[in-house]
């Protein structure tokens, strides 16, 4: 079993760029990832299987940086919701595309979280993550400790922080993009997901009807039902290729635009959340200005100590907080592109593959005729 882990600085001993999920075993309702990374020193790799529960363990220790200043600032790398084998219509829902494709979907989605952590140049420096992508035992199962979340769940209640009017314009603004944002492309991914679960009918119609016209095939001497059967062979091959050319462009889709905007949708979230716990925080200096003010000369001095205490926290999460959206913003447009680019790239390969065989259907056809 992996020892506690203590948080302190550390350098990664791998490429986090290159850190790989390449398979995901199944044994029982039990999924583990393979996950493979490259030693910095050129000598190897590191090969170690993970399950979700480890992914949690990670995200934990994360999370428990309290002494690092302003973390609470951090726009933390999304986690996926947890995969389950059988899973219930409410956990496809939160796993939307993720949940289709055999696993390859949710296993590249996993890659993204550890690789953007890996590159984050506050959360690469937990040991936890070094821990987590060379150990070879599993981490261990100890109580998670308290962390910013749960410090932080007696607010979540009080959603009328949500709508606290800022002290800093960028943040109000920020504020008011990000609900925007949020919600459209939630719906983004939704109705993508929409598009791809339609061509996954249609590439099954497709091969329905295939399969239907070898019912039509006779059997016999007869010159006109040998030609029928000929035509209704021929019929059900380019209705194979529609299909397979159906199944292309929809693995297509999910594996680039979907993953996308899935990440965008996720790392949305995210966003809000850190803009939320800001919120809290600006809250609670809030009161503990007023209750400075209004202390008795017997609290005077503490209560002046607990303001510019919570004073110094807020103005150290708000400095990250600044660097992490002007990140965010800059690194979104170059994946959203990344994903474009990547999908328009397939599709036009996949059309013109599909174009050289339908034009051999097309040419059996006319020799046919």
């Amino acid at each position: 079993m992996m020892e506690e882990v203590r948080d302190s600085s550390s350098d990664l001993s791998v490429h986090g760029h290159n850190i790989k999920i390449t398979d995901v075993l199944q044994d029982g309702d039990i999924l583990t990832f393979i996950i493979i990374s490259q030693k910095l020193s050129g000598t190897g790799e590191y090969h170690v299987d993970r399950t979700y529960d480890d992914f949690e363990w990670l995200q934990q220790h994360l999370f428990s940086q309290e002494d690092v200043p302003g973390i609470q600032g951090v726009i933390f790398p999304p986690l996926p919701a947890r995969a389950q084998v059988n899973a219930s219509a409410k956990v496809m829902k939160q796993l939307g595309l993720l949940a289709l494709g055999e696993w390859q979907p949710y296993c590249r989605a996993l890659e993204t979280f550890l690789r953007q952590v890996a590159a984050h140049n506050i959360l690469s420096k937990n040991k936890a993550l070094e821990v987590f992508l060379t150990s070879t035992d599993p981490p261990g199962r100890q109580k998670i400790r308290k962390n910013i979340f749960n410090r932080l769940s007696h607010a979540v209640e009080e959603m009328r922080k949500e709508g606290h009017k800022d002290v800093d314009g960028f943040f109000q603004t920020e504020r008011g993009h990000n609900l925007v944002l949020t919600g459209g492309t939630k719906t983004a991914a939704e109705k993508f997901l929409d598009v791809v679960l339609t061509e996954h009918k249609i590439a099954v119609a497709y091969g329905h009807f295939s399969a239907s016209l070898h019912l039509c095939v006779e059997a016999g001497e007869d010159p006109e039902k040998q030609a029928f059967s000929r035509v209704c062979v021929k019929l059900s091959e380019a209705f194979d290729s529609m299909k397979k050319n159906m199944m292309s462009v929809a693995v297509n889709d999910m594996n680039t635009l979907g993953l996308g905007l899935d990440l965008e949708s996720r790392y949305q979230e995210a966003e809000k959340e850190m803009l939320f716990r800001r919120t809290c925080k600006l809250v609670e200096l809030e009161n503990a200005r007023k209750n400075a003010e209004k202390a008795k000369p017997v609290k005077k001095t503490a209560m002046e100590e607990v303001k510019e205490a919570t004073e110094t926290e807020f103005v150290q999460i708000c400095e990250v907080a600044k660097q992490e959206i002007l990140q965010f913003k800059r690194e979104r447009v170059g994946m959203l592109q990344r994903a474009l680019v990547q999908w328009s790239e397939k599709q036009l390969l996949t059309a013109k593959e599909s174009a050289s065989v339908f034009d051999q259907h097309l040419q059996a056809f006319k020799a046919m005729a």
